[in-house]
This record gives C-alpha cells, structure tokens and sequence, in this order.
C-alpha cells in the first residue's frame, strides 16, 4: 500500500473536477446557453457532492475522528480544506453568473428581470401569474408552540418571513415559513409581448419576494429571505434486520429527504438574526453555511436553455449513425452477431442498436430466454417494456434489478414491481455488493440447438444518458463470452461458489488481480531489456493497491497513460516515485464514462473495457465485468477512439499535476487542435 503521503485527498479532487467544469462555463469558445448548462451541472455536482461525501465526511469526524484517512490528514483537516474550496467555487460561480454570463444573456435578447426592473405590464401579468398558478398551492407556516419549525425536504426552495402584527385569532409571530412545491419552476417565462420580443424571465423568488405579504393578511411583512438546505442522502439498510430489500428501500426513501441537514444556503441578504435562527434549527455550524449573490438553486436554471429557441447558442445538433452492417440489416441483427462481433460506441454510434436487439428478442419466436441486468435505466425504458412484453409472450425473462443505484432507487423499484406482476424473474442481486456490471443475454433456438448473443457494456443501459455519456459496448455471439455471462447470472440469481470463466474477469473476485498481474507482467517486459506500456481510461482513480503498483511500474520502467475524468488520488511525475506516469482529463461537450484498459505486452498486446473504475467499491464491494476485446479491428478501434485520441487532445484536455491541480491543454495553432469528441461526432455523424 502507498504511503499517505504519495496520496491525495478524494474529496479534493473531486473538487477540482468541478473546477474543470466551471471552466467550460467560463469558455467563451463554448456557446453561450451551454454555458449556462455547465454552470448548473457545477451546482448538481455540489448537491451531490455535500449528500454523499460531506456526509460521509462528519460521519467519520463523529465516529473516528482521530482516525487519519489514506492521505493522511484526519477527518476535521478535510473538511476545512473543503469547505475553503467549495465557498471559492460557489463563489466564483455566482461571481460568473453575474458578471459574465447574464450580461453575455441579455446581450442576445436573453433577460432576467429583477423586480426593480419590472415595467407595469410586467408587474400586473406577474401579479395575476401568483394569484393564479402560486397563491393557491403555498402553505404559509406561522412559527408558534402550535406550528413548530416544520420538517423541511432536502433541497427544496424555502422562504423564512419576518413578520410584525397579530392574525385573525390574535397569535403573534415573528416568523413563518414557506416552502416552494417542487413542482413549480424556478424561472417563469414572460409573454413575448411583455419583454419587447426578448425571451424574458423572471425568478420564482422574485415573484415569491414581491407577493409574499398576501400570504398574511393584516400583517407586516419585514423580510423575505430564501434558502435551501441539503441533506445526508445516503440509504442505510440493516442486513441483520432485513427481511425484504424492497420494502425496506421503499421506506429509506422515504425518509431519505429528511437526513440530517449538512449545508445552509442562504442569500448575501438574509440578516444575521435570520441566519442564526436557521442554523440553530438545522443544528449547524456557521461552517456550514453558504452565502450566495443570486438564486440559492442555480441547477433549476438548466430549464432556460430548453425554453430558449435560440440554435446558435448551443451545441450543433449532432445524428449518431449505425453500423453499417446493423443498419443494412437492422431486422437481422442475430444473424449479423453471428458473424462478426460490433462495437458500439456512444453517443457517436446510437443506443438505439441495442434497444433494437432486446425488442427483437421480446418478439422473436426463436428467443427462449432474455437475462438482464438494470442499474440504471431512466423512468420512460424502450428497454424494460421489451423486456415487459417478452415475459407476456412467454419469455423466461431474468432481470437483476440493483435496487440500490443512488439516487436511482425509486425507478428501479417501480420497474421491479411492474416486472414481478408479468411474470418476470426478478432479482436484487447480491445483498452487500451493488450489481454495477452491465450485460444481457438473448437464448435463442436455432437448428435445435440453443445459441447464445450477449451485450456487455461500460455504461447502464439509459437511453437519456446514452446520448451525452461516452460509453463502448460489445454485441457479440462469441460462445466463451456468452457462457461466462450465462455464468455470472447464474451466480447473481442463485447460489453457490465462484466458478472459473473463459474470457471474462469479475469484481469482486478476478478483476483486481488480473489489473496487478498484468501491470506486474509489463514490468517484467522492461526487466527482460523490452518494454512496457500500460494505457486505461475510467472515472475515478482512488484504491491504494492499484495505486502502488502502478507506482511500481513506473519506478521500473514502465510508460503509464492514464485518462481519468474526474477523482484522481495518485500524484503523477514525482521524481523516483511516478516519474514515467501521466495523468489527463478529458472535460467537454460529452461526459467521459467508458473504461478502458490496455496492456502493451510485448506486441502482443491486450484490450479490456469494464463497468468497473479503479475504485475500492468497484472491486471488493461491487459486481462488475471486464471483456477482452477479441476482433483485431475491433481493438484498433478501441485503442484510437478512447486512449489515442484522449492522450493527443490539446482542446479539452486537463493534465494533472503532481500536487492535484490541473493545466488545461492547448494546441500550438488553431490549425493543429485535436478535439477528441468533436473529431468522432465528425467521423460517425450521419
């Protein structure tokens, strides 16, 4: 294992990750409404980031905070290091949104108009918007010993009312609070008419702030002040108390909205009084506290750009193709695995492909047997209906529904559910390890015999994410292959030992090894006099042991390219320790989510893709699936779209610093850029 000292915080870099993105926001060579877009995926990210690893983070200052984590500092050093970061990029982003991008906005014709701004027309058809879409769902919360402070959801948009006066049954309070439904949007549009042909809008907030009063008749309203608190997000379930996941998921989500608050945001115009009172009933710190210049939700802004019809303002539209042999015989697509496997590779080449494999299995006469597994898959599946379809035509149809997919939980159990009640298999996996692998087997019978055609991918199998995530997948009939996934769902659904695979490696039993003994094999290349490489593309970069062998193989000669997106705990090109290692990040229009591994090998070299990052979780505490990629051409392609093309951009591209920070790549000339995802949109546009 490394010494904590050759580690970096994860926290930190995950971070930093978010400082790449707020860059794209600050890029004017990005079009302006994506702009905003990346704006507001800094703020998702911050959401999640303070539900999950903030939390994670006082849990172990309350339980071991004498304990030091891997990079050494303990618990409370972590927080105060980022706290004093998230506070730099909260407000670095407020200061973006404010001085850059409303003014680059307005200057296209797209205004936010403040209430000091509204003209009369504007106030009496925002007047007559409140009285009509708002006023009659808000309940107003008077503060008194028969309305204590009300038990308020995570993330949602509240207003704490200063009030003066007396009410009709003579109670008086000097607070009330109101929480906006989630079903109002945050930004309201105004008629055209109204904002001089201009795409007009005006914030929730503003329209709250200005109308407030008529929520408590006969009493004066002194302040308005909106906020927001987010809470620990994580699902607990007791495995010693657990009598069905199900139902025992069912009721954390239902509590999951109200888990202990973890951060505060306020405005820059809430008084003091305010702030402490609200801090005192979240039971938080002034540490916890975060002040903002604008709107406390920035992500709800997202909408804007969907209600602004304005294409030159964003990303041109970009058609994913087929594969030409898919697409000459798209109704014969297990006839075409027979011969050759395809690779896929998303969103370049569509999604659609392998919805079109699951919906001709669900209606073809030859299919015997469907088996899937479903981590993540959106609430509107092409995927799951086939799969719905094929068990009400007698398929045995086998899904292994991971119910614990955060944040994704609720769909997948009302996806179970409809499953069970066609007659669907349906399995949760392996309590206390999350099925991440995603794979699907189609059993057909041909000539009397049964043959098998699997899918085995990097990403899940969601169609909405298909589209902005960079993922690979693999449609093969190779036998080995299709055995071993025949296997592991056999091992997922039943019981019994691990059995030895032909081609595949799994988590949590051979990945891990098979990463270190292939490293160690690169190694032994350079000690015989030849050489090593070692190439690998994922996510996240975070478990110590793959960590120090890599510093190992560095150390004895072997080049190391490691593309990694976002976390990063391995300090690159420090002399003795990781002097042949290099680290990028590739931040652009697409999110980078394939993984990737390559082996040099002497020549004879050897490509992987896996649902695995190179991540604790992913290898002890997860299912997950590692596919050699057989067909040379196939590996070609592999190797040039994912690795080759990452390590030449100079256009998206980040590269990591020993110390954790980050230097954005250039090209020489704007004649010499290589931009990675625009150069594969170009090749694989229809």
């Amino acid at each position: 294992m490394p010494q904590a000292a050759n580690l970096l915080c994860r926290e930190m870099s995950l971070l930093a990750f978010n400082r790449r993105v707020l860059a794209q926001a600050n890029d004017e060579r990005v079009p302006l409404l994506e702009r905003l877009k990346f704006l507001c995926i800094v703020s998702s990210n911050l959401d999640e980031f303070f539900e999950v690893r903030m939390a994670w983070l006082k849990q172990q200052q309350k339980i071991n905070g004498h304990l030091p984590l891997p990079n050494g500092e303990l618990p409370q050093q972590v927080i105060h290091n980022v706290i004093a970061e998230t506070r730099a990029i909260v407000q670095e982003q407020y200061q973006m949104f404010n001085q850059k991008l409303v003014p680059a906005l307005q200057q296209q014709g797209i205004r936010f108009y403040r209430r000091r701004e509204w003209s009369k027309e504007q106030t009496a058809w925002i007047e007559q918007y409140f009285h009509r879409e708002l006023k009659p769902i808000l309940t107003p919360i008077g503060l008194d010993p028969s309305h204590p402070f009300p038990r308020l959801m995570n993330k949602s948009l509240n207003f704490a009312v200063e009030l003066d006066g007396k009410d009709a049954f003579g109670r008086e309070s000097g607070m009330a609070i109101v929480q906006a439904p989630r079903i109002l949007p945050r930004v309201v549009k105004l008629p055209s008419h109204l904002s001089e042909g201009e795409d007009g809008f005006v914030f929730l907030s503003s329209i709250m702030h200005a109308h407030i009063d008529t929520l408590f008749s006969g009493m004066e309203v002194k302040g308005c002040h909106q906020f927001r608190v987010t809470r620990d997000s994580d699902l607990t379930v007791d495995e010693e108390d657990l009598k069905n996941l199900r139902t025992a998921i069912q009721g954390e989500l239902r509590d999951r909205q109200f888990g202990e608050a973890v951060r505060l945001e306020i405005t820059n115009t809430c008084p003091a009084h305010v702030v402490d009172f609200l801090l005192e009933q979240f039971q938080l710190s002034e540490d916890a506290m975060y002040v903002v210049n604008g709107p406390v939700n920035l992500v709800r802004l997202m909408a804007v750009t969907d209600m602004v019809d304005k294409p030159e303002l964003k990303f041109n539209i970009f058609r994913p193709s087929i594969p030409k042999k898919l697409r000459q015989h798209r109704e014969k697509i297990f006839e075409t695995l027979a011969e050759r496997d395809v690779l896929l590779h998303h969103p370049y080449q569509s999604f659609q492909s392998v919805v079109d494999l699951v919906k001709q299995a669900a209606k073809d006469p030859a299919v015997v047997a469907i088996k899937m597994t479903i981590y993540r898959t959106g609430n509107n599946s092409d995927l799951v209906k086939a799969l719905l379809q094929a068990a009400l035509l007698g398929k045995q149809v086998t899904v292994v529904m991971e119910l614990m997919a955060r944040f994704d939980e609720e769909t997948n159990v009302n996806w179970a559910s409809q499953l069970e009640q066609v007659g669907a298999h349906v399995v949760y996996g392996v309590f206390g390890y999350k099925v991440h692998a995603k794979m699907a087997l189609v059993i057909r019978r041909e000539n009397g015999i049964l043959k098998s055609y699997a899918h085995l991918g990097t990403g899940n199998y969601h169609q909405g994410t298909s589209r902005l995530y960079t993922d690979l997948g693999l449609l093969t009939a190779n036998e080995p292959i299709c055995q071993d996934v025949n296997q592991l769902f056999m091992e997922i659904t039943g019981l019994g030992q691990p059995s030895h695979l032909n081609k595949l490696f799994q988590s949590p039993f051979t990945l891990h090894p098979m990463l270190l003994d292939k490293i160690e094999r690169e190694m032994a290349h350079v000690q015989a006099g030849g050489q090593g490489h070692v190439m690998a593309k994922m996510n996240s970069l975070v478990e110590p042991s793959i960590i120090q062998k890599l510093y190992d193989a560095s150390q004895a000669g072997v080049k190391i390219d490691l593309i990694v997106r976002g976390m990063c705990v391995l300090k690159p090109g420090v002399a003795g320790l990781s002097d042949n290692i290099r680290v990028r990040s590739i931040v652009g229009r697409l999110l980078e989510h394939s993984r990737v591994f390559y082996f040099g090998n002497a020549g004879k070299s050897e490509v992987f893709i896996s649902s695995a990052d190179w991540m604790g979780r992913n290898f002890f505490r997860r299912i997950e699936t590692c596919v050699p990629v057989l067909d040379p051409q196939l590996k070609q392609r592999v190797i040039r779209e994912t690795l080759t093309l990452a390590l030449e951009d100079n256009a998206k591209a980040w590269d990591m610093q020993a110390d954790g920070s980050y230097i954005r790549a250039y090209p020489d000339s704007p004649e010499k850029e290589t931009n990675l995802q625009e150069i594969l949109m170009r090749e694989f546009s229809l």
